[in-house]
Protein backbone atom coordinates (compact mmCIF):
# COMPACT_ATOMS: atom_id res chain seq x y z
CA UNK A 1 0.00 0.00 0.00
CA UNK A 2 2.97 2.85 1.20
CA UNK A 3 4.53 0.90 -2.42
CA UNK A 4 1.07 2.64 -4.12
CA UNK A 5 0.90 5.76 -2.54
CA UNK A 6 4.49 6.13 -3.61
CA UNK A 7 4.02 5.79 -7.10
CA UNK A 8 1.10 7.94 -7.96
CA UNK A 9 2.63 10.50 -6.14
CA UNK A 10 6.03 10.21 -8.45
CA UNK A 11 2.76 10.01 -11.52
CA UNK A 12 1.21 13.30 -10.92
CA UNK A 13 4.73 14.99 -10.36
CA UNK A 14 7.77 15.58 -8.18
CA UNK A 15 6.88 17.97 -4.83
CA UNK A 16 9.70 18.98 -3.30
CA UNK A 17 8.37 19.74 0.76
CA UNK A 18 11.19 22.12 1.66
CA UNK A 19 11.18 24.64 -0.91
CA UNK A 20 9.03 26.48 -3.40
CA UNK A 21 8.77 26.60 -7.59
CA UNK A 22 9.77 29.32 -9.67
CA UNK A 23 6.22 30.36 -10.69
CA UNK A 24 5.08 29.96 -6.70
CA UNK A 25 7.66 33.00 -6.11
CA UNK A 26 6.71 34.82 -8.79
CA UNK A 27 2.61 34.52 -8.08
CA UNK A 28 3.20 35.70 -4.48
CA UNK A 29 5.96 38.76 -6.01
CA UNK A 30 3.22 39.74 -8.06
CA UNK A 31 0.62 40.04 -5.26
CA UNK A 32 3.10 41.77 -3.35
CA UNK A 33 3.89 44.59 -5.85
CA UNK A 34 0.37 45.02 -6.43
CA UNK A 35 -0.23 45.50 -2.44
CA UNK A 36 2.57 47.77 -2.17
CA UNK A 37 1.26 49.71 -4.98
CA UNK A 38 -2.09 49.92 -3.26
CA UNK A 39 -0.46 51.06 0.13
CA UNK A 40 2.10 54.20 -2.22
CA UNK A 41 -1.71 55.27 -3.35
CA UNK A 42 -3.26 55.19 -0.35
CA UNK A 43 -0.17 56.79 1.40
CA UNK A 44 -0.67 60.08 -1.60
CA UNK A 45 -4.53 60.27 -0.69
CA UNK A 46 -3.55 60.83 3.13
CA UNK A 47 -0.56 63.27 2.56
CA UNK A 48 -2.94 65.29 0.03
CA UNK A 49 -5.86 64.84 2.32
CA UNK A 50 -4.07 66.04 5.98
CA UNK A 51 -2.61 68.80 3.87
CA UNK A 52 -5.61 70.48 3.06
CA UNK A 53 -6.82 69.51 6.34
CA UNK A 54 -4.20 71.77 7.43
CA UNK A 55 -4.82 74.60 5.15
CA UNK A 56 -8.56 74.44 6.11
CA UNK A 57 -7.98 75.06 9.77
CA UNK A 58 -5.29 77.73 9.45
CA UNK A 59 -7.57 79.69 6.93
CA UNK A 60 -10.39 79.04 9.56
CA UNK A 61 -7.90 80.23 12.38
CA UNK A 62 -7.10 83.26 10.63
CA UNK A 63 -10.60 84.18 10.08
CA UNK A 64 -11.41 84.10 13.32
CA UNK A 65 -8.87 85.91 14.52
CA UNK A 66 -9.55 88.70 12.55
CA UNK A 67 -13.22 88.65 13.11
CA UNK A 68 -12.33 89.10 16.56
CA UNK A 69 -9.83 91.63 16.36
CA UNK A 70 -13.03 93.42 14.45
CA UNK A 71 -15.37 92.62 17.43
CA UNK A 72 -12.81 94.78 19.81
CA UNK A 73 -12.49 97.58 17.76
CA UNK A 74 -14.87 100.80 18.38
CA UNK A 75 -18.61 100.80 16.43
CA UNK A 76 -16.92 103.76 14.99
CA UNK A 77 -13.33 102.47 13.73
CA UNK A 78 -12.40 102.54 10.08
CA UNK A 79 -12.01 99.07 9.52
CA UNK A 80 -15.71 99.11 10.16
CA UNK A 81 -16.94 101.89 7.73
CA UNK A 82 -19.69 100.69 5.15
CA UNK A 83 -18.07 103.11 2.76
CA UNK A 84 -14.45 102.04 2.74
CA UNK A 85 -15.68 98.17 1.69
CA UNK A 86 -14.31 96.16 0.93
CA UNK A 87 -10.98 95.77 3.42
CA UNK A 88 -8.66 93.18 2.57
CA UNK A 89 -4.80 92.02 3.67
CA UNK A 90 -3.28 91.04 0.94
CA UNK A 91 -1.54 87.52 1.38
CA UNK A 92 2.51 87.61 2.46
CA UNK A 93 5.38 85.19 2.72
CA UNK A 94 4.16 84.36 6.57
CA UNK A 95 0.62 84.55 5.67
CA UNK A 96 -0.29 82.89 2.48
CA UNK A 97 -3.82 84.09 2.78
CA UNK A 98 -5.75 86.79 1.40
CA UNK A 99 -7.87 88.43 4.20
CA UNK A 100 -11.14 90.40 3.57
CA UNK A 101 -14.28 91.62 4.73
CA UNK A 102 -16.92 93.78 4.22
CA UNK A 103 -19.49 95.57 6.57
CA UNK A 104 -23.30 96.07 6.00
CA UNK A 105 -24.82 98.71 7.94
CA UNK A 106 -28.16 98.65 9.77
CA UNK A 107 -28.35 94.83 9.16
CA UNK A 108 -30.73 93.40 10.10
CA UNK A 109 -31.65 96.08 12.29
CA UNK A 110 -30.69 100.04 12.97
CA UNK A 111 -27.80 100.02 14.96
CA UNK A 112 -25.79 97.10 14.04
CA UNK A 113 -23.24 96.19 11.08
CA UNK A 114 -23.11 92.86 9.43
CA UNK A 115 -19.36 91.69 9.36
CA UNK A 116 -18.38 89.20 6.55
CA UNK A 117 -14.98 87.79 6.63
CA UNK A 118 -13.70 85.57 3.71
CA UNK A 119 -10.41 84.01 3.37
CA UNK A 120 -8.76 82.99 0.16
CA UNK A 121 -5.75 80.53 -0.13
CA UNK A 122 -2.78 81.81 -2.37
CA UNK A 123 -2.88 77.67 -2.95
CA UNK A 124 -6.48 77.01 -4.24
CA UNK A 125 -5.64 73.17 -5.21
CA UNK A 126 -5.46 71.97 -1.49
CA UNK A 127 -7.53 74.81 0.34
CA UNK A 128 -10.88 76.38 0.14
CA UNK A 129 -12.32 79.83 0.42
CA UNK A 130 -13.48 80.80 4.20
CA UNK A 131 -16.39 82.83 4.93
CA UNK A 132 -17.09 83.94 8.38
CA UNK A 133 -20.13 86.65 9.67
CA UNK A 134 -21.05 88.01 12.58
CA UNK A 135 -23.63 91.05 13.83
CA UNK A 136 -21.85 93.98 16.00
CA UNK A 137 -24.35 96.09 18.17
CA UNK A 138 -23.94 99.56 18.70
Amino acid sequence: MKRDLVERTAAVGATYPNGFTLLEVLAAMVIFSMGILALAGLQITTINGNARARMQTEATAIGVRTLERLRSLPFDHDDLLPTADPHWLPASASRPYTVGWTVTDATPLSGTKRVRVTVTPANTVNARMITISSILAE
